[in-house]
């Protein structure tokens, strides 16, 4: 079933955003650096330049003596030409802070105290600009020292924002036609960039879909090439458990089949003969009750079997003495082993107590127990250990018996994998034993490993831990 898609979720949409960031911010951060230099350049360009005309005109107010003398018409002509350059205006200001020359004509003979002024009387020049009123202000001393003033210049600078706006206008369109293109160029580069992601979905859905078989490869990126390469070994995986899950249910069939047909077979042969001895009679229900026998604990081990693939939360866990448990285990089964003369040891090299499901781990370790008695040799013997340390515990199973061929190691945990099949029938046992120890032991987050060399015997090694902790499972 195919996904309907979300442009906005998509991994295409986020590397747009991304290109557009990385297209738009410097595009902006350019254009605002580009137009604040400009007028930060150009306010100290009208700066100097009202500076220098004021200095050469300061020295016409030298010559003319003006302080003292304010109706000197070359100084006045000059006053006013320099105040209809700069669209502003002038005031001189004497050290009585009285105003001397206005060229508005407003403020002649007053008083005036400011910042600015005072600093000036000190020495030191100022410049201020007001962008709101458009006007650069600007307060230069003037005179000597035996007859010193202030120069009060106010200059529009309104051509300056003039071009100061006419450059944000351009850099509004300019940042358009950017952001424009950036979008564009964007939406076709990051579609070009997920095309292999693309190119991965559409060889899984064509595999999944049946159009194809075998792997799927897209080697466009590192990262395609890691999903396909781990999507190839889900794929192998599930192809082993499909196969496994065919040969299990194949298994089954067979197992359960065996038993009605022997059944039928002994059954048929009372039924087609008439005046049959009692003793043939009873020789003939017995097998048929040892073939019923054989039936039930195939079906048993099988629920056995379910019942330990379920979840962990199954598991019914307590603190047990671990001690106690395998000496009853083997208290059990020694009858078993007394009749071909096998000695059961058991070596606790000390106390232990664990968080398990009794009757679970009971079954795990009496089926290893079991097997190292059923395939051992005449007056040999099965040892079985215990020991731990500060957070597992140790139960090893060893045997004199047998032993397992090299190329069988690996599958003595498969479902009705027997070793040697042309003794199964006599030896006994339905081939989910093992299974079912493994997957009991796995319940309890333990791991079990076996050690085997054919004619030498078989070693198998549990470890658990001491303290169960409830895993949860993903929903």
């Amino acid at each position: 079933m195919k996904v309907k898609s979300n442009f906005f979720k998509s991994l295409r949409f986020r590397i747009m955003i991304l290109l557009v960031i990385l297209g738009i911010v410097p595009s902006v951060i350019v254009a605002g650096s580009v137009v604040r230099g400009y007028s930060d350049r150009a306010m100290e360009l009208r700066t100097s330049n009202v500076k220098s005309q004021c200095n050469v005109l300061n020295d016409v107010f030298i010559q003319e003596d003006y302080l003292n003398h304010p109706d000197s018409e070359a100084a006045n002509s000059q006053l006013e030409l320099l105040a209809n350059v700069y669209n502003g205006r002038i005031m001189l200001i004497d050290q009585d802070f009285r105003v001397i020359k206005d060229t508005y004509g407003i403020d002649e003979g007053k008083t005036i105290l400011s910042a600015d002024v005072i600093r000036c009387f000190q020495g030191e020049e100022s410049s201020r600009y007001n962008q709101r009123s458009q006007f650069l202000k600007i307060a230069i001393p003037i005179g000597n020292e035996e007859n010193s003033g202030v120069m009060l210049i106010t200059a529009s600078t309104t051509e300056i924002e003039t071009t100061i706006s006419l450059l944000e206008q351009r850099a509004f369109i300019f940042l358009g036609i950017i952001i424009a293109l950036v979008i564009v160029l964007s939406y076709v580069l990051s579609g070009f960039l997920v095309k292999p992601f693309s190119k991965v979905t559409k060889s899984i859905e064509d595999l999944t879909d049946g159009f194809q078989s075998g792997t799927i490869s897209v080697l466009d990126y590192t990262e395609t090439e890691l999903i396909t390469d781990a999507f190839n070994k889900v794929l192998s995986r599930m192809k082993v458990l499909d196969e496994s899950r065919q040969e299990f249910v194949s298994n089954v069939s067979h197992e359960l089949k065996t038993p009605l047909t022997s059944m039928k077979v002994l059954a048929d042969s009372l039924v087609g003969q008439q005046g049959v001895p009692e003793e043939l009679y009873q020789e003939f229900m017995q097998d048929i009750t040892a073939e019923i026998d054989r039936e039930n604990k195939i079906i048993t081990d099988l629920l056995s079997l379910v019942k330990m693939d379920k979840k962990a939360a199954d598991l019914n866990i307590s603190k047990q003495n671990i001690n106690n448990l395998l000496e009853d285990i083997l208290k059990r089964l020694r009858p078993i082993a007394d009749k071909r003369n096998i000695d059961l040891i058991l070596d606790s090299f000390r106390p232990v107590e664990a968080d398990v499901d009794e009757v679970k781990f009971t079954l795990a370790v009496s089926n290893l127990v079991e097997n190292g008695i059923k395939y051992n040799v005449d007056d040999g013997w099965v040892r079985v250990s215990l020991d731990a340390d500060h957070k597992y515990f140790y139960v090893t199973v060893a045997d004199s018996g047998m032993g397992i061929p090299e190329d069988a190691v690996e599958r003595i945990f498969e479902r009705f994998y027997r070793v040697d099949k042309s003794h199964s029938k006599e030896i006994g046992g339905t081939g989910l034993g093992l299974a079912i120890t493994k997957s009991a032991i796995a319940m309890h987050h333990g791991a079990i490993k076996v050690y085997s060399k054919e004619g030498e015997g078989t070693t198998f090694s549990i470890r658990i831990p001491l303290s169960y902790i409830l895993q949860e499972v993903p929903k």
